[in-house]
């Protein structure tokens, strides 16, 4: 593994975990399917892949078993030009996994299997090691807070800490009924909200976070995210699409880009990992939700967390004309 002294100073650095995905392909279940897709996925790899894409540095920090599926991840990273040296391989503990079923009725069921995984025995060592890397900015989510105390010590001390090495913070909250109560989890996402400098927020977790009477409302949500001590924050609406900071006029809406939907799993990450993107290159809050917005459209029309984003040549043509359109624009509030 190289060591943090090593690298060039990324952009875009994600703290979380990463599993292998088995899927059956469309139209087939897991229970009788002779064949399985494999992918890799996980919440902050999935925004790391997705910012990437669009051409900025950005690396990965987590721990994977040594085994088949730890040698999966990797070169998952690779292939997507996310800088893995910040991956601790763990010969003690394996490599998470989870299984997707879409069923004839077009819900999703989601099995996992990550109990004991070597992400689930991230700890402050991690964190000291990201830290050391001095990233521009690191992405987190209450999923990793919710994986359990190792994980939540993690995120902690990079949050705690980042702004003391010049690094700013973002944080999707996440928040996964699956992995436990969701007041406890919003608790948690609660008491760091005085370090983060941009806060992805889902409408539906702006009442159990912020404790917003009426989350419809993104004037009230974006006040009291203030009043915690954020920075700035986005605010996303799903098939709603999404309000962002409009300065004077408040918060301004902007409608989803997505024309079909095949697997809405991923959109979330997608949009994060445009919207960081957009604002590391200096583009005003309205143009990064746009491209936001554009990765996310993309996502959702494929199957899969990260499959149906743009090539490198799209993406960056994308990317150049976003900060064309909304020129003048300044980067996100710095660590």
């Amino acid at each position: 593994m190289t060591t943090p002294a090593a690298l060039a100073r990324l952009d875009l650095v994600g703290l979380g975990e990463a599993m292998v995905l088995f899927q059956p392909p469309p139209g087939a279940l897991l229970h009788d399917t002779g064949a399985v897709e494999v992918h890799v996925a996980g919440a902050e790899f999935n925004l790391c892949v997705a910012a990437a894409r669009l051409g900025i540095g950005a690396g990965f920090c987590s721990r994977v078993g040594a085994d088949p599926l730890g040698r999966r991840v990797l070169a998952e990273a690779e292939a997507a030009g996310v800088d893995a040296a910040l991956v601790a391989v763990d010969p003690e503990h394996p490599t998470g996994l989870f299984l997707k079923d879409a069923r004839p009725d077009g819900q999703r069921r989601v099995y996992y299997y990550r109990r004991g995984s070597a992400a689930a025995h991230l700890d402050e060592a991690d964190a000291a090691r990201l830290l050391a890397a001095r990233p521009r900015m690191v992405a987190v989510s209450g999923v990793t807070l919710a994986l359990g105390p190792g994980p939540r010590a993690a995120v902690a001390s990079v949050v705690r800490d980042a702004r003391r090495v010049g690094t700013a913070v973002a944080l999707d909250p996440n928040l996964r009924p699956a992995l436990g109560a969701v007041e406890r989890q919003a608790a948690d996402v609660r008491a760091l909200l005085g370090q983060v400098d941009v806060l992805l927020l889902g409408t539906d977790e702006a009442g159990p976070v912020l404790g917003v009477r009426d989350p419809s409302d993104p004037d009230a949500v974006f006040a009291a995210a203030a009043a915690a001590g954020v920075r700035e924050t986005v605010l996303k609406a799903g098939a709603g699409g999404c309000y962002h900071a409009g300065g004077t006029r408040g918060a301004v809406h902007l409608p989803s880009a997505a024309t079909v939907v095949v697997d809405p799993v991923g959109a979330g990450d997608a949009f994060a990992g445009g919207y960081l993107t957009g604002r590391l290159r200096g583009v005003p809050p309205a143009g990064a939700a746009a491209l936001g917005n554009a990765l996310a459209a993309a996502v959702v029309a494929a199957p899969g967390d990260t499959a149906g984003l743009p090539d490198r040549s799209s993406a960056a043509a994308l990317l150049d004309e976003v900060r064309s359109r909304w020129s003048g624009g300044s980067p996100p509030p710095s660590g």
